[in-house]
Protein backbone atom coordinates (compact mmCIF):
# COMPACT_ATOMS: atom_id res chain seq x y z
CA UNK A 1 0.00 0.00 0.00
CA UNK A 2 2.90 2.47 0.61
CA UNK A 3 4.48 1.41 -2.89
CA UNK A 4 1.46 2.83 -4.41
CA UNK A 5 1.12 5.89 -2.12
CA UNK A 6 4.46 7.02 -1.88
CA UNK A 7 5.90 5.65 -5.43
CA UNK A 8 8.70 7.37 -5.90
CA UNK A 9 10.11 7.05 -1.84
CA UNK A 10 13.11 4.76 -0.90
CA UNK A 11 13.14 4.35 2.67
CA UNK A 12 16.43 3.32 2.78
CA UNK A 13 17.95 6.53 1.33
CA UNK A 14 15.56 8.64 3.21
CA UNK A 15 16.55 6.52 6.50
CA UNK A 16 20.34 7.91 5.31
CA UNK A 17 19.13 11.39 4.78
CA UNK A 18 17.66 11.57 7.86
CA UNK A 19 20.61 9.88 9.67
CA UNK A 20 22.68 13.06 8.10
CA UNK A 21 20.57 15.50 9.23
CA UNK A 22 20.85 14.00 12.80
CA UNK A 23 24.53 14.00 12.17
CA UNK A 24 25.03 17.40 11.14
CA UNK A 25 22.24 19.14 13.63
CA UNK A 26 24.27 17.43 16.57
CA UNK A 27 27.23 17.36 15.85
CA UNK A 28 27.18 21.23 15.28
CA UNK A 29 25.02 21.80 17.93
CA UNK A 30 27.72 20.61 20.60
CA UNK A 31 30.45 23.15 19.21
CA UNK A 32 27.87 26.12 18.59
CA UNK A 33 26.72 25.58 22.67
CA UNK A 34 30.54 25.68 23.98
CA UNK A 35 31.08 28.56 21.80
CA UNK A 36 27.98 30.32 22.07
CA UNK A 37 28.30 30.22 26.29
CA UNK A 38 32.07 31.22 25.53
CA UNK A 39 31.28 34.12 23.59
CA UNK A 40 27.67 35.18 25.62
CA UNK A 41 29.83 35.16 28.39
CA UNK A 42 32.37 37.47 27.43
CA UNK A 43 30.02 39.67 25.71
CA UNK A 44 28.01 40.15 29.42
CA UNK A 45 31.53 40.71 31.42
CA UNK A 46 32.80 42.88 29.06
CA UNK A 47 29.77 45.01 29.36
CA UNK A 48 29.69 48.50 30.68
CA UNK A 49 29.57 47.79 34.57
CA UNK A 50 30.67 43.85 34.89
CA UNK A 51 33.65 42.49 36.12
CA UNK A 52 35.50 42.30 33.49
CA UNK A 53 34.59 45.95 32.13
CA UNK A 54 36.48 46.47 28.62
CA UNK A 55 34.71 48.66 26.18
CA UNK A 56 37.07 47.70 23.35
CA UNK A 57 37.25 44.25 23.80
CA UNK A 58 33.49 44.36 23.87
CA UNK A 59 32.68 46.35 20.29
CA UNK A 60 34.96 43.91 18.59
CA UNK A 61 33.26 41.00 19.63
CA UNK A 62 30.21 42.34 19.50
CA UNK A 63 30.64 43.62 15.84
CA UNK A 64 32.19 40.32 15.20
CA UNK A 65 29.23 38.04 16.46
CA UNK A 66 26.65 40.50 14.78
CA UNK A 67 28.20 40.28 11.18
CA UNK A 68 27.68 36.42 11.63
CA UNK A 69 24.47 36.62 12.45
CA UNK A 70 23.75 38.97 9.99
CA UNK A 71 24.92 37.18 6.88
CA UNK A 72 22.13 34.90 5.43
CA UNK A 73 23.22 31.39 5.86
CA UNK A 74 22.99 30.35 2.04
CA UNK A 75 25.98 33.18 1.53
CA UNK A 76 28.02 32.57 4.47
CA UNK A 77 27.85 28.55 3.62
CA UNK A 78 29.40 30.06 0.07
CA UNK A 79 31.94 32.34 1.56
CA UNK A 80 33.33 29.45 3.77
CA UNK A 81 33.42 27.26 0.72
CA UNK A 82 37.56 28.17 1.12
CA UNK A 83 37.88 27.40 4.74
CA UNK A 84 35.71 24.27 4.30
CA UNK A 85 37.85 22.41 1.63
CA UNK A 86 40.92 23.54 4.13
CA UNK A 87 39.50 21.89 7.09
CA UNK A 88 37.63 19.39 5.93
CA UNK A 89 39.31 18.65 2.36
CA UNK A 90 35.71 18.80 0.55
CA UNK A 91 32.81 20.99 0.22
CA UNK A 92 30.47 18.08 -0.52
CA UNK A 93 28.89 16.22 2.65
CA UNK A 94 27.59 16.00 5.85
CA UNK A 95 31.45 16.85 7.71
CA UNK A 96 31.59 19.82 5.02
CA UNK A 97 28.72 21.66 6.43
CA UNK A 98 29.56 21.76 9.70
CA UNK A 99 31.88 25.01 9.66
CA UNK A 100 29.53 27.15 8.02
CA UNK A 101 26.54 25.79 10.46
CA UNK A 102 28.59 26.03 13.38
CA UNK A 103 30.04 29.67 12.34
CA UNK A 104 26.44 30.66 11.32
CA UNK A 105 24.88 29.58 14.54
CA UNK A 106 27.39 29.83 17.12
CA UNK A 107 27.02 33.97 17.48
CA UNK A 108 22.85 33.56 17.36
CA UNK A 109 23.04 31.71 20.53
CA UNK A 110 26.17 33.88 22.13
CA UNK A 111 23.13 36.74 21.72
CA UNK A 112 20.89 34.55 23.17
CA UNK A 113 23.16 33.17 26.58
CA UNK A 114 24.01 37.20 26.83
CA UNK A 115 20.10 38.37 27.04
CA UNK A 116 20.16 35.28 29.74
CA UNK A 117 22.98 36.42 32.13
CA UNK A 118 21.26 40.29 31.97
CA UNK A 119 18.22 38.66 33.87
CA UNK A 120 20.36 36.99 36.49
CA UNK A 121 19.35 39.51 39.71
CA UNK A 122 22.52 41.54 40.14
CA UNK A 123 21.65 41.63 43.47
CA UNK A 124 23.02 37.39 43.75
CA UNK A 125 25.87 38.35 41.43
CA UNK A 126 27.07 40.94 44.17
CA UNK A 127 26.27 38.87 47.26
CA UNK A 128 28.65 36.46 45.59
CA UNK A 129 31.11 39.41 45.27
CA UNK A 130 31.10 40.44 48.74
CA UNK A 131 31.57 36.45 50.55
CA UNK A 132 34.57 37.08 48.24
CA UNK A 133 33.85 34.65 45.36
CA UNK A 134 36.20 34.83 42.35
CA UNK A 135 35.25 35.47 39.06
CA UNK A 136 35.16 31.47 37.73
CA UNK A 137 33.30 30.73 40.77
CA UNK A 138 30.49 33.94 40.26
CA UNK A 139 30.60 32.31 36.85
CA UNK A 140 29.55 28.41 37.15
CA UNK A 141 28.31 29.07 40.58
CA UNK A 142 25.96 32.05 39.79
CA UNK A 143 25.48 33.68 36.29
CA UNK A 144 25.20 29.66 34.51
CA UNK A 145 23.31 28.01 37.02
CA UNK A 146 20.81 30.95 37.22
CA UNK A 147 20.18 31.49 34.00
CA UNK A 148 20.15 27.81 32.96
CA UNK A 149 16.33 27.73 31.89
CA UNK A 150 17.04 30.75 29.33
CA UNK A 151 20.89 28.89 28.40
CA UNK A 152 18.56 25.82 27.66
CA UNK A 153 15.21 27.92 26.41
CA UNK A 154 17.94 29.55 23.71
CA UNK A 155 19.88 26.08 22.80
CA UNK A 156 16.85 24.62 21.77
CA UNK A 157 15.57 28.08 19.65
CA UNK A 158 18.78 26.99 17.93
CA UNK A 159 18.56 23.66 17.34
CA UNK A 160 15.42 24.35 15.53
CA UNK A 161 17.19 27.27 13.56
CA UNK A 162 20.22 24.66 12.85
CA UNK A 163 17.70 21.78 11.30
CA UNK A 164 16.50 24.12 9.02
CA UNK A 165 20.04 25.31 8.13
CA UNK A 166 20.60 21.64 7.39
CA UNK A 167 18.33 21.59 4.75
CA UNK A 168 19.38 24.43 3.49
CA UNK A 169 22.97 22.93 3.16
CA UNK A 170 22.06 20.20 1.62
CA UNK A 171 21.02 22.12 -1.56
CA UNK A 172 24.24 22.67 -2.57
CA UNK A 173 25.63 19.02 -1.65
CA UNK A 174 25.39 18.43 2.17
CA UNK A 175 23.32 15.70 2.41
CA UNK A 176 20.53 14.86 4.50
CA UNK A 177 17.28 15.87 4.03
CA UNK A 178 17.21 19.19 1.85
CA UNK A 179 19.33 17.47 -0.50
CA UNK A 180 16.94 14.44 -0.67
CA UNK A 181 13.74 16.72 -1.29
CA UNK A 182 15.61 19.32 -3.88
CA UNK A 183 17.65 16.72 -5.87
CA UNK A 184 15.18 13.68 -5.77
CA UNK A 185 11.56 15.59 -4.95
CA UNK A 186 11.64 18.69 -6.28
CA UNK A 187 14.28 18.28 -9.21
CA UNK A 188 12.66 15.27 -10.58
CA UNK A 189 9.22 15.58 -9.96
CA UNK A 190 8.80 13.59 -6.98
CA UNK A 191 6.62 15.06 -4.68
CA UNK A 192 6.04 12.29 -2.44
CA UNK A 193 9.96 12.35 -1.60
CA UNK A 194 9.68 16.34 -0.48
CA UNK A 195 6.64 15.34 1.41
CA UNK A 196 7.90 12.67 3.40
CA UNK A 197 11.29 14.75 3.62
CA UNK A 198 9.76 17.68 4.98
CA UNK A 199 7.06 15.37 7.67
CA UNK A 200 10.45 13.64 8.82
CA UNK A 201 11.82 17.53 9.53
CA UNK A 202 8.89 18.52 11.00
CA UNK A 203 9.01 15.89 13.14
CA UNK A 204 12.59 16.41 14.03
CA UNK A 205 11.81 20.09 14.89
CA UNK A 206 8.47 19.15 17.30
CA UNK A 207 10.86 16.19 19.18
CA UNK A 208 13.67 19.26 20.10
CA UNK A 209 10.94 21.21 20.81
CA UNK A 210 9.18 19.32 23.06
CA UNK A 211 12.60 18.03 24.75
CA UNK A 212 13.36 21.60 25.25
CA UNK A 213 9.93 22.85 26.48
CA UNK A 214 10.40 20.16 29.05
CA UNK A 215 13.81 20.52 30.22
CA UNK A 216 13.18 24.70 30.26
CA UNK A 217 10.11 23.39 32.77
CA UNK A 218 11.97 22.00 35.26
CA UNK A 219 14.83 23.88 35.62
CA UNK A 220 12.54 27.04 35.87
CA UNK A 221 11.74 27.17 39.67
CA UNK A 222 10.09 30.99 39.57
Amino acid sequence: MMESLLPNVDWEIMWKATVETLFMTGFSIIFTFILGIILGITLFLTGKGNMWSNSFINKVISAIVNIFRSIPFIILLVLLIPLTTFLIGTMIGPKAALPSLIIGAAPFYARLVEIGLREVDKGVIEAAKSMGAKPTTIIFKVLLPESMPALVSGITVTTIALVGSTAMAGIIGAGGLGNLAYLQGFQRGNGDVTLISTIIVLIIVFIIQFIGDYITKKLDKR
